[in-house]
């Protein structure tokens, strides 16, 4: 499925963690991709690894991310390399609470490519400094 625009690559994205489905979610990301997780300290650089990322995700109670609408910025390299980036609150229970990590992210997609994700870096929105 080639994507004509790419604000719907990060629309997709969002369903496809809400569907609790790893496959579907990893099918986004090219062969090459790099992914910076929200939940996790190392940097995933393979197609398993990142499998491996959302098949853990998915084990969550009640996983899902909610999409800032407001805060999506896109920018252009060319008519198909664009940058998105924003901000999402990841969902999920922890202890039986369910609870909201807001996050913020960037993704590099290539709107030639099937598996348009070329790199993906989401992390936790940090607490201010004052």
């Amino acid at each position: 499925m080639l994507f004509t625009n790419p604000e719907e690559v990060v629309f997709q994205w969002v369903s496809r963690v809400c569907h609790g489905k790893p496959a579907d979610i990893a099918s986004l990301y090219d062969e090459r991709a790099v992914l910076i997780p929200t939940f996790s300290p190392h940097t995933v650089n393979s197609p398993e690894a990142i499998m491996g990322y959302f098949e853990q995700l998915a084990t969550r109670k009640g996983v899902g991310v909610k999409l800032h609408d407001k805060s999506l910025r896109t920018q252009s390299m060319n008519d198909t390399i664009h940058t998105l980036s924003g901000v999402y609150s990841f969902e999920f229970e922890v202890d039986q609470v369910l609870l909201s990590f807001p996050s913020r992210f960037t993704f590099v997609v290539d709107l030639s490519r099937e598996k348009p994700i070329l790199h993906h870096h989401s992390s936790q929105v940090p607490r201010n400094l004052s």
